[in-house]
């Protein structure tokens, strides 16, 4: 990063915990970002608040309903003020920032991410189900605009940072560790019993609702295995997935040659954010150290996908790829959705997954408007399924 000179960021999706935590970043970092565009969904007070603080040029508030009273909270800044989808999409795209940060969750991400690419712009993505819904579109256009995409989740900036200065095909495979979440040693009996607010607390993380309850049925990490197949080229069996409870190693490379790197850290995601922000560049932060000697005992188990099915059928999805992977990613936020309700079980969220990728067509080589209507049938079939789960 040049001397004296700012990097312009757009941040989609600021009031969420990617958002708020970059911008957290942002802060520790005076005088070398500048924020640009801030969009949030619904948080109206939220967004509000971070643009009367960070000053950008544009905020974009998704709901459109939301939409006055943003601009009466902003009405006496310079602060230009839109409203819809179709907007954060056209500003992703349009902005003089050169860097956007994706994180916006689950499906709706994608176009405004694919806007941003087919700009040619520098994409911290933090938004994994863009490459779970659309890998092979995302890369084919990135490739065309130049566009350069970093992970943003701590297991893929950990291979990234791993890879950082290797030569191409000397990886053997990748692991990607998990925590296991809050109920590793639970018992299947148990699992039925599982509430929303026992699974919203994730024991080394913090995330927001969706990926925590993610993360605890693995669902995460089947989706980061999808993720990682686009993000670096890997074929499915190159990508192994480990419990690793203590969330200290964040992932490994394994070479030809019998080396393994990994990366390791403190379970922050301000680390791999400003590694995101700033890479090539190694920026001096005062975040917390990671001291082995309070982290003594590292331990590694393989993953039970008998108890935990939904990292098995992530699984079953990057095989098939086509359309598949995008019927598992809006199936499984319907279920999400329902279980935070209360109208379906936790096991329950993989019958739904499951049922959906028996029931939707399959098409081999999707385009992004057969992707909409894959999305759309997938949602229409989980919610009628639940429908007679909850009965």
């Amino acid at each position: 990063m040049a001397e004296g000179m700012q990097k312009k960021i757009a941040l989609l999706g600021s009031t969420g915990s990617i958002g708020t935590q970059a911008l957290d970043v942002i802060s520790g970092q005076p005088g070398r970002f500048e924020v640009e565009v801030l969009t949030a969904g619904n948080n109206v007070r939220l967004l509000s608040r971070q643009a009367l603080k960070y000053n950008p040029e544009t905020v974009v508030i998704g709901n459109k309903e939301h939409y006055q009273k943003l601009r009466e909270s902003l009405r006496h800044t310079r602060v230009k003020v839109y409203a819809g989808e179709e907007e954060i999409e056209r500003v992703a795209s349009e902005c003089r920032a050169g860097l956007v940060i994706a994180a916006m969750v689950g499906f709706s991400g994608l176009k405004p991410t694919l806007a941003a690419v087919k700009a040619g712009k520098k994409i911290a993505l933090a938004n994994k189900e863009t490459l779970v819904v659309a890998g092979e579109i995302i890369c084919r256009l990135a490739k065309q605009s130049g566009c350069q995409i970093i992970p943003v989740d701590s297991e893929h900036s950990a291979i990234f940072q791993c890879l950082v200065g290797e030569p191409p095909g000397s990886v053997e495979k990748i692991t990607l560790t998990a925590s296991g979440g809050p109920f590793l040693d639970y018992t299947t009996e148990m699992l039925r019993e599982i509430k929303p607010h026992e699974a919203l607390r994730h024991p080394n993380w913090d995330m927001g609702n969706k990926v925590t309850i993610d993360s605890a049925s693995l669902m995460n990490k089947g989706l980061e295995v999808i993720e990682a197949k686009w993000l670096f080229s890997l074929e499915p069996e190159m990508i192994e997935v480990i419990i690793h409870p203590q969330s200290i190693i964040h992932s490994l490379v394994h070479f030809r040659d019998g080396s393994v790197k990994a990366q390791m850290g403190l379970p922050d995601m301000r680390v791999p954010i400003l590694y995101a922000l700033s890479y090539p560049d190694r920026l001096t932060s005062e975040l917390p150290r990671l001291e082995l000697n309070k982290h003594s005992s590292l331990t590694f188990t393989e993953p039970d996908t008998t108890r935990f099915r939904n990292l098995s059928l992530a699984y079953e999805a990057l095989k098939s790829g086509g359309n598949t992977p995008c019927v598992l990613n809006s199936a499984n936020e319907t279920a999400v959705i329902a279980f935070l309700a209360g109208k379906i079980g936790f096991l329950q969220i993989s019958e739904v997954v499951e049922y959906a990728m028996s029931q939707v067509d399959y098409m081999p080589s999707p385009g992004l408007g057969y992707l909409e209507t894959t999305h759309n049938e997938a949602r229409e079939i989980s919610l009628d399924y639940i429908n007679k789960l909850s009965k």
